[in-house]
């Protein structure tokens, strides 16, 4: 075991990184520094070492990177959702039920589905749909009839018919009326098949949320109906003597609502809009309150649009107080909830680790000490500043290094410094920022103009990964997912750095970490040791990463592994999927691998037949080409 550095702790690592606020209790520190997987058995809590997982992948001969699934924390998430509301209703003597229903489009990964489908049997949870395509995963990998189906989105007359026909074996499957002309084509296939269909109806709230997908509701969104639409279906469904079937009542908020203030004032609105169809006739039963439960990827808890403001239970309670109080004014009898909860359920469950391959370190190279005569004014004058460090302000010198730097770029530009020159400029540069850095670190006070001086003064590590296939969300909306190293935190990281990856691309980064109520520029890591890997993991990346990501320079899916975790804190491999090959991303963007092959075997036999190469060197060469196809798009070390 490594020393442990005076004055640092597991303890500070664990404050350091966040873990406590942002891993919801899945996640802490073991007294030897590595990250590790909570497992809540009853009253017995067990910890499993992530870095023992990582090293159980390796051992099985899957590389880095690879995405780990913790099949417990997604079953855990969905008992904690359905005993938060189970607790709740009790609280407030609200007599209806509560059914979650998992938006399929969160994680469209079989291994995702089939276990939220299994496990989410015994409690009645179900799945939505939004296409064609995932009404097939629906209809198919839903294994109770107590589960509903969800169809929202654009729906066609087969999507429709398939719905229909499956109601007929005792499955809750609802048609969601996002647009007014879906309830003539709905009532024209229940007719042909003689079937009734489960009519629900997506509505336009006025209310409105915080957040980066506010959008998603209010007036101007794109999907609902207007109140005048919705009367104009109320009053045809009546028409058609078909108001018996209206059964649902649906709105969405938006993904990640950070405010629970909002949430209240939606579900306010939404149980008015409630018990006046109820009062007009419609059935209904059930009320659908979309998506919108927060994760906390900064761990602030605020209302911070990668927070929310509030726990799980919070959010159960206020919802079914609000119910509870709205309705029961009318008497109208309180429905059966639904929530559309993805990001909640499956953010936790899964988490990337890569090795870190390389480094470019931001620290000063060689000075001459002392300084030697004759050299120019712009680095004599950044002499003196180095001198004189600790005895004029620190602000004062900072300015003055950035002054006289900028001055020694521009007599490069003009020919009066060598290119040794301006490497000795810079490098005495870098030298006197990092000491003023080590002397902010102790001062009682920080000048406005330095603050944030130390997140600045980072490295590049080049992490074996790729943001845009694994992490897109990052390079696309500037989302935060906590990241730290999986081990060596009981000894204290000595460097900050951010993440580059691996596809030669200035956006192919994580530049921006949890740091409580502000996002922070760089993140504590420790210097990497020869011969010794370093593994990073980047957590709550469940929801939306895999499904939205991208073959950007042909790096493809990585490797995944689901594990389970027993009572003891061992673990199993319930199953290992490898990830693309090269073969595998070229045949997506319309090669054929043996046809490649080919090609470059024809060039070997030319160059053989030119006297380039010998006989013995191309079969070395062809071999080494067809193993390149059939290898993992990722860095081997």
């Amino acid at each position: 075991m490594q020393k442990v550095h005076e004055g640092w702790s597991v303890a500070k690592a664990a404050a350091t990184y966040g873990i406590k606020e942002w891993g919801a209790g899945y996640f802490d520190l073991s007294e030897s520094g590595e990250v590790v997987v909570k497992h809540h058995n009853g009253s017995a809590e067990t910890e499993t070492s992530l870095l023992d997982i990582v090293r159980g992948v390796e051992a099985r001969g899957l590389g880095m990177p690879v995405l780990i699934r913790i099949e417990n924390i997604l079953q855990r998430q969905m008992t904690r959702l359905h005993e938060s509301f189970t607790r709740a209703m009790a609280d407030h003597g609200y007599t209806g039920g509560y059914q979650g229903v998992f938006p399929i489009k969160t994680n469209q990964q079989a291994q995702v589905i089939e276990e939220v489908s299994s496990f989410g049997a015994t409690l009645g949870h179900g799945l939505e749909a939004g296409s064609k395509a995932e009404l097939m995963i629906a209809l198919s990998m839903i294994e109770s009839s107590n589960g509903p189906i969800v169809c929202n989105g654009y729906k066609d007359p087969e999507f429709i018919d398939l719905g229909l026909q499956t109601t007929r074996m005792g499955y809750h499957v609802f048609f969601v009326i996002e647009m007014p002309s879906e309830l003539g084509l709905i009532l024209e296939r229940s007719r042909a098949l003689g079937i009734e269909p489960m009519i629900g109806v997506r509505i336009k709230l006025s209310s409105n949320s915080e957040g980066r997908w506010q959008d998603s509701g209010g007036d101007q969104s794109i999907f609902g109906l207007t109140t005048s639409q919705l009367v104009e279906l109320l009053d045809e469904l009546k028409a058609a003597d078909m108001l018996h079937c209206f059964r649902l009542l649906h709105y969405h908020l938006g993904s990640q609502i950070p405010n629970i203030r909002d949430i209240r004032t939606a579900t306010r609105e939404a149980s008015r809009f409630y018990a006046d169809l109820v009062r007009e006739g419609a059935p209904l039963g059930y009320l659908d309150l979309g998506g919108g439960l927060g994760v906390d990827y900064d761990g602030s808890q605020t209302s911070s649009i990668y927070s929310k403001n509030y726990s799980l239970d919070e959010y159960a309670a206020d919802v079914t107080d609000v119910l509870a109080t709205v309705l029961g004014e009318h008497c109208i009898e309180h429905p059966t909830i639904i929530t559309e909860s993805g990001r909640a359920t499956v953010a936790y469950s899964s988490i990337l680790v890569f090795d870190v391959l390389d480094v470019t370190p931001y620290e000063a190279g060689e000075i001459p000490t002392p300084e030697p005569e004759g050299n120019p004014e712009p680095i004599r004058n950044l002499y003196e500043v180095r001198e004189m460090l600790g005895v004029r302000d620190t602000q004062e010198c900072y300015n003055d290094a950035i002054y006289y730097r900028e001055e020694a770029r521009q007599e490069f530009e003009h020919g009066k410094l060598t290119m040794r020159d301006r490497a000795l400029a810079e490098n005495l540069f870098v030298d006197v920022v990092h000491s003023i850095g080590r002397l902010l670190s102790e001062a009682d006070r920080i000048p406005r103009e330095l603050e944030g001086l130390s997140e600045s003064l980072y490295d590049i590590y080049y992490g074996n990964f790729s943001v845009f296939q694994s992490l897109p969300d990052v390079w696309a909306i500037d989302q935060i997912f906590p990241v730290m190293p999986i081990h060596r935190l009981n000894t204290e990281p000595e460097r900050r750095a951010i993440i580059a990856d691996i596809t030669c691309d200035s956006d192919g980064k994580i530049a921006r970490f949890c740091g409580g109520d502000d996002a922070r520029r760089s993140m504590p890591v420790h210097r990497l040791k020869p011969d010794d890997d370093y593994y990073l993991g980047v957590f709550l990346v469940g929801a939306y990463q895999e499904t939205l990501g991208d073959l950007h320079n042909l790096l493809g899916d990585t490797h995944v592994v689901s594990v389970r975790i027993d009572g003891q804190g061992d673990f199993e491999f319930v199953r290992e999927i490898k990830g693309d090959s090269v073969g595998d991303v070229l045949s997506y963007v319309e090669y054929q691998p043996a046809a490649l092959v080919e090609r470059f075997r024809h060039k070997a036999e030319r160059a053989v037949r030119d006297g380039r190469i010998t006989v013995a060197e191309r079969r070395r060469l062809v071999q080494a080409y067809e193993a390149g196809i059939r290898g993992y798009t990722y860095c081997k070390r």
